[in-house]
C-alpha cells in the first residue's frame, strides 16, 4: 500500500460501512456487523438502519428484496474527493452533506431450524453518495457471497473497495469486487441531462461465468403507472409541498420517491426525502406532530398506518398492489374528497390532493409513453426529456432575469474592488417574463405561468436555487475580476493618477487573488508580475510600505 494511504482511506472514499442486519427473536432487528469496525455510527443511526433494512410488512413470501432509504447524518463532514466530485456532477444530484443513503439486499427464506420459520438478514451499504446504479449492484453482488460464504465475503469486498480509485466524473473506470470487475462512468456536469440514465452507466464482467447478470434497479415502472399524475406531482415537488407516497413495499416506494425527486433535473431539490420510513424512524413523531404545518418532506412508506397517522398532510399517493387491476377514467383524475374521516386503511388506490394546478393538463407524455410499448429504456428516455424540457422552460426565464443583474465586463476597474450584482426583485423578473414572453414559448404547456413563479420564489428550491447561482455569479465575477487585474497597465502614467490609498488597496486585492491560488498557475505568475511592476512605478515611502506586509514579501521571494 502507498505510504501516504491510510487503512480504509480508499473505502471511505466511496461508503461510509457496510452493516449486517438481522431478526433476533428477543431484541427484533439489531445489528449483527458493521465493517470497518472503526466505523463512526450514532445510537439514533444504528437503530434507524436496523429498522430500515427489513421491509415494513409481514409477508410469508420467500424473496430477495433490494431497495434503499436516506437517513439524517450526526455528523455531517465529506471527504475532499466527494467534495470534488460532487462539484463536477450534474447540479441535479441529491447530494447532501447531513444525509446517508443505505442500499438494502433483503434475504427472507424459510428455515425450519429457526423458531419464527423464517431465515431473515439484510446487507446494507451505507454511503453519502446518492450513485444508486452503482451501489445497487454493489450490494446485490456482495449479499449473493454473503449468503453463499458468511462474513469472509463481506471482508473480502472491503479489502478489494479499499483498492478502488477516487469517485471521477466524465470517464470509465474498473473496480474488482469478489472476482468481477465492475466497469462505470459517472455523469459529469457537462453530459448531455438524459445521456446516461439517473446516475451512470454500469456494467460487470466476469470471465469464469458468462451468464452473469447485473441488477439494475427499476425507476421507470412505478412512475408510469402514475403518468396522468406526474404534471401535477412534479408542481407539488417544484413547490416542495409534502407529500405522502403509499405503496406495497420498500421497492416500490423508494423507485417512486426518487424518480419523482428527478422530474425536477436539472433543478436540484432542497427539501428533504425519504425514499423507505417507518413508524419506528427517529423522526416519525416530527413528521406525525399535529401541532404544526406538515413538514416539506417526500415520505415514501409502506405501512397503511400513516394514511390516518398523517392525515393532516394535504397531498396522498396511494399505489395499488402488485398485479391489481388499475385504469379507467376515475384513476386519470385526483380525487378532491380527503377529510380525516375518509382516510382509512383501505384507501382506494389514487392521488389525494385539494391541490390546483397552475398550468394546464399537457396529454402528449401519456399518448408518447403509449406508442412506446414495453422497453424501459424508452420509457425512461422519454420521461426524462418531458419532464427536462418543462424544468428548463421554466428555469430559463430565471436564468435570463439573473444574467440581466450581473455588471458588464467593462465596468469592471482594478482600482476598485469586485462589483456585485442587483439584488433578485421578484417584481422586476415577473415583468421581464411579461416582457419576454413565459415558458410556455419553449414548451408549449399552457397555464398561470405568473402564479407558479410567485408560489416558486416563496419556496426553499427557489432559495437554494438562487444560493447555488449566486455562488456561480460571484465566481464568475471574480474571474473576470482577475482577468482584468492581469490585463491592466499598470504603468507610471496611470498610477501617478491614483492617491497612495488606491494603490495599496489595489496591491492588498491582487496580494488576496494571488493566496487564493494554491497552485503555481499562470494567472498566479501574471498577478505577481503585476504587483512587481507596481512596485516598480511608485516612489520608495509607498514601496516601503508596501513591502512591509509579511504575506506580499513571501510572495515575491
Amino acid at each position: 500500500m502507498e505510504p501516504d494511504i491510510e487503512p480504509w482511506d480508499r473505502f471511505r472514499d466511496w461508503l461510509h460501512c457496510i452493516c449486517v442486519v438481522t431478526f433476533d427473536l428477543e431484541l427484533g432487528q439489531a445489528l449483527e456487523v458493521i465493517y470497518p469496525g472503526d466505523a463512526i455510527l450514532s445510537n439514533t443511526e444504528k437503530i434507524n438502519i436496523c429498522y430500515l433494512a427489513f421491509p415494513d410488512s409481514n409477508s410469508s413470501n420467500a424473496r430477495d428484496t433490494n431497495f434503499h432509504f436516506r437517513i439524517r447524518r450526526a455528523i455531517s463532514d465529506v471527504r475532499g474527493c466527494q467534495k470534488s466530485f460532487v462539484d463536477k456532477s450534474p447540479s441535479s444530484l441529491p447530494f447532501d452533506a447531513h444525509y446517508l443513503y443505505g442500499f438494502v439486499h433483503f434475504r427472507q427464506c424459510k428455515d425450519a431450524t429457526i423458531h419464527r420459520g423464517y431465515y431473515q438478514k439484510s446487507i446494507v451499504l451505507m454511503s453519502v453518495l446518492p450513485l444508486f446504479s452503482l451501489f445497487y449492484s454493489v450490494t446485490a453482488r456482495i449479499a449473493e457471497h454473503f449468503f453463499e460464504n458468511g462474513e469472509a465475503a463481506i471482508e473480502a469486498a472491503c479489502h478489494h473497495i479499499d483498492t478502488w480509485q477516487q469517485p471521477q466524473v466524465g470517464r470509465t473506470i474498473e473496480f474488482p469486487l469478489l472476482g468481477t470487475l465492475i466497469s462505470c462512468r459517472l455523469p459529469a456536469a457537462c453530459d448531455l441531462p438524459y445521456e446516461f440514465r439517473l446516475d451512470g452507466h454500469v456494467e460487470l464482467s466476469d470471465h469464469r461465468d458468462e451468464s452473469l447478470r447485473l441488477f439494475r434497479p427499476d425507476f421507470t415502472t412505478p412512475i408510469v403507472q402514475h403518468v396522468h399524475h406526474l404534471q401535477l406531482i412534479w408542481e407539488l415537488v417544484l413547490l416542495g409541498e409534502p407529500l405522502l407516497i403509499v405503496a406495497p413495499n420498500p421497492s416500490v416506494t423508494s423507485s417512486l420517491v426518487q424518480s419523482i425527486v428527478g422530474l425536477l433535473s436539472p433543478l436540484r431539490i432542497v427539501n428533504d426525502f425519504r425514499p423507505y420510513f417507518t413508524i419506528h424512524d427517529s423522526e416519525f413523531r416530527e413528521y406525525s406532530s399535529k401541532s404544526r404545518t406538515p413538514p416539506r418532506v417526500i415520505l415514501g412508506v409502506t405501512n397503511p398506518f400513516f394514511i390516518k397517522a398523517l392525515d393532516h398532510w394535504p397531498h396522498i399517493l396511494k399505489v395499488a398492489e402488485q398485479g391489481a387491476e388499475i385504469g379507467g377514467d376515475d384513476m386519470k383524475k385526483p380525487k378532491k374528497t380527503w377529510s380525516a374521516a375518509s382516510r382509512t386503511l383501505d384507501t382506494p388506490p389514487g392521488l389525494y390532493t385539494q391541490y390546483k394546478p397552475f398550468l394546464s393538463k399537457d396529454k402528449s407524455l401519456a399518448k408518447k409513453l403509449l406508442k412506446s410499448g414495453n422497453s424501459l429504456e424508452v420509457q425512461h428516455n422519454i420521461l426524462q426529456r418531458h419532464f427536462l424540457e418543462l424544468t428548463q422552460s421554466f428555469m430559463i426565464p430565471m436564468e435570463r432575469y439573473l444574467s440581466s443583474l450581473m455588471p458588464l465586463k467593462k465596468e469592471m476597474s482594478p482600482f476598485r474592488g469586485i462589483p456585485s450584482t442587483r439584488p433578485f426583485s421578484m417584481d422586476d423578473f415577473l415583468a421581464s417574463v411579461e416582457t419576454n414572453g413565459g415558458p410556455s414559448l419553449t414548451c408549449g404547456t399552457k397555464g398561470d405561468w405568473q402564479g407558479l413563479y410567485r408560489r416558486f420564489i416563496t419556496c426553499s428550491n427557489f432559495g437554494g436555487w438562487l444560493s447555488m447561482r449566486s455562488r456561480d455569479v460571484n465566481n464568475q465575477l471574480k474571474s473576470h475580476y482577475v482577468d482584468a487585474l492581469c490585463s491592466a497597465d499598470f504603468c507610471p502614467q496611470t498610477l501617478s493618477t491614483k492617491h497612495n490609498v488606491e494603490i495599496v488597496d489595489l496591491v492588498l486585492r491582487i496580494r488576496e487573488r494571488i493566496l487564493e491560488i494554491a497552485s503555481e498557475t499562470e494567472i498566479r505568475r501574471n498577478l505577481v508580475r503585476q504587483v512587481v511592476k507596481i512596485l516598480s512605478n511608485v516612489d520608495d515611502d509607498l514601496k516601503q510600505l508596501l513591502m512591509s506586509n509579511c504575506s506580499l514579501r513571501e510572495i515575491l521571494a
